[in-house]
């Protein structure tokens, strides 16, 4: 019976790990393309920053971290209990599990951006929105609008 419950153990902690490794989320920053953008055609406008205002980018939720948590949390409560009160423990770790774990992934994806106001120079005023990166941008900069089919808007040096 012990040797099923480490088994079990190893399954829960290896499922909750790569279920959390599926957490990190895609680059939403300016010099990022995705690999659908790669020798497509994309828009080229150009203007002038007008306002920059640091913002935060929500994390996502894709329900790894629950699951994960759930996952670790189970296998600890397990660990705690004995007897009839395992069970209890188990389902108590996978219920705190899994709202830390949900509480985890939105954090850890949480990321800094950047609300880029740019007057184009055809007069039309774009809010882009867009992960803060290694380029620095300031008021009066003349920049690049790089607009592609799908809708990505990003502002470049």
């Amino acid at each position: 019976m012990k040797g099923i419950a480490k088994v079990l153990t190893l399954i829960f902690l290896t499922a909750g790990v790569l279920a959390l490794a599926a957490c990190i989320p895609e680059s939403k920053e300016g010099k990022v393309y995705s690999r659908d953008q790669a020798q497509t055609s994309l828009s080229v406008y150009y203007g002038t920053i007008q306002r920059i205002d640091e913002v935060t980018l929500e994390g996502t939720q894709t329900g790894a971290g629950t699951v994960g948590g759930a996952a670790m949390g189970g296998v600890l409560g397990a660990a705690v209990g004995e007897g009839a009160g395992r069970g209890i423990a188990t389902v108590g770790g996978a219920i705190v599990g899994a709202l830390a774990g949900s509480a985890a992934e939105k954090g850890v994806t949480s990321k800094t951006g950047l609300e880029i106001e740019v007057k184009l120079d055809n007069g039309e005023t774009l809010l882009v929105v867009q992960e803060k990166g290694d380029d620095a941008f300031k008021v009066g900069d003349r920049v690049r609008v790089v607009k592609g089919r799908d809708g990505t808007t990003r502002v470049r040096p």
